[in-house]
């Protein structure tokens, strides 16, 4: 046998003999104690309005193209919900609710992270007068998807 072949032969038996028998041990790793839990968001919590303008606690903003809310008192804010109670007002109660708008309740829901900072990206408005159903597409206020800013 010439050396290169033999070499090569040597090679292949150790390959061989590492495959067949493994490079360490069948054994599971253990995994002890308690499972880590995620740690809550720090930093700000924002609102966009339709522009994607971000907003911390504001006084009013845009919930969609058709209503608003104004004249916001928070009671929470920073958690997983944010309720206000303020006015509504929205191109559905024109001309009845020009000026003040009418009585609501505002929750923001469904925070969800962007670098350091977290925006509420879903909205439920409450209101005794808000059109019953929603069906116009227009005063259907309780799932509004709110946008998040670029990046």
């Amino acid at each position: 046998m010439n050396k290169p072949t033999a070499v090569v032969s040597v090679c292949a038996l150790l390959l061989t003999a590492v495959g067949v028998t493994g490079c360490g041990t069948s054994a599971q790793p253990r995994v002890e104690g308690p499972a880590p839990h995620p740690s809550p968001a720090s930093g700000p919590t924002y609102v966009s309005d339709t522009l994607g303008h971000p907003l911390s606690r504001p006084t009013g903003f845009a919930l969609t193209e058709f209503s608003s809310v104004s004249r916001l008192s928070w009671r929470s804010w920073g958690g997983a919900k944010a309720v206000a109670t303020g006015r509504l007002s929205g191109n559905w109660c024109l001309p009845r609710c020009t000026g003040n708008g009418y009585p609501a309740t505002v929750e923001l829901s469904r925070l969800q992270r962007q670098e350091n900072v977290s925006y509420y990206t879903r909205a439920a408005v409450r209101s005794s007068h808000l059109p019953p159903g929603g069906h116009d597409g227009q005063s259907d206020l309780s799932a509004v998807r709110l946008p998040l800013p670029e990046s």
